[in-house]
């Protein structure tokens, strides 16, 4: 089925904003990309976009949106499971293998080095639910706005970064849960990784 000129806007629009910041739009946030009026447009052609077979649409869900790459065959990975990670306040992570996923690459905007499991209810905004498995890229940088699993006095956190200056927050993406505030001079604080995608388990 051919596209028409918007929905192939929209469909290169989702592809740019997953490649930059590893997740999908939200529809408030592809209604402001693309111009349109009312959030119902952007739900009429992402509708548009999953009946040709571009996309997976959970129409339901926050950020519900997965590309398909319908040329390439799909690629199996192992990818370790290493433990627990918290949306909500920080917890320790366990850092040992607790077994091998097989998973298909095109999960994934970004090639995941290990998952973990997310603990707690901050992120849901983003569509990062509890018990669901995150891919984690690993790579100490990171930009302000991207979703990051972050090391905080030994502890981990996966949340939106935010960076002002020599400031730096833990976003959550849940108006019930208080950013996290850092201190670089005073808190032990790293990037451990980008969020590269998720899966949940059936």
């Amino acid at each position: 089925m051919s596209l028409s000129p918007t929905q192939q806007t929209l469909l290169d629009y989702l592809r740019e904003h997953i490649n930059a910041q590893g997740y999908p739009p939200s529809q408030m946030e592809i209604a402001a990309a693309l111009g349109f009026r009312q959030n119902r447009s952007a739900r009429l052609h992402l509708e548009a976009l999953a009946k040709a077979g571009h996309i997976e649409w959970l129409g339901g869900q926050a950020r519900g949106i997965r590309l398909i790459n319908r040329q390439a065959p799909a690629k199996i990975m192992q990818v370790p499971l290493l433990g627990r990670v918290a949306a909500g306040k920080p917890i320790a992570s366990d850092a040992e293998v607790r077994r091998q996923v097989s998973l298909d690459a095109a999960l994934f905007q970004l090639r995941p080095d290990y998952l973990l499991e997310v603990l707690g209810e901050s992120m849901l905004l983003d569509g990062i639910l509890p018990h669901d498995l995150i891919g984690v890229h690993r790579t100490p940088e990171a930009r302000s706005g991207q979703t990051v699993v972050a090391r905080l006095d030994g502890e981990f956190t996966v949340k939106r970064l935010e960076r002002k200056g020599a400031r730096i927050r833990l976003l959550p993406r849940n108006p019930a849960f208080a950013p996290i505030e850092v201190d670089p001079r005073s808190n032990d604080f790293a990037i451990e990784g980008l969020f590269a995608g998720l899966i949940r388990p059936g």
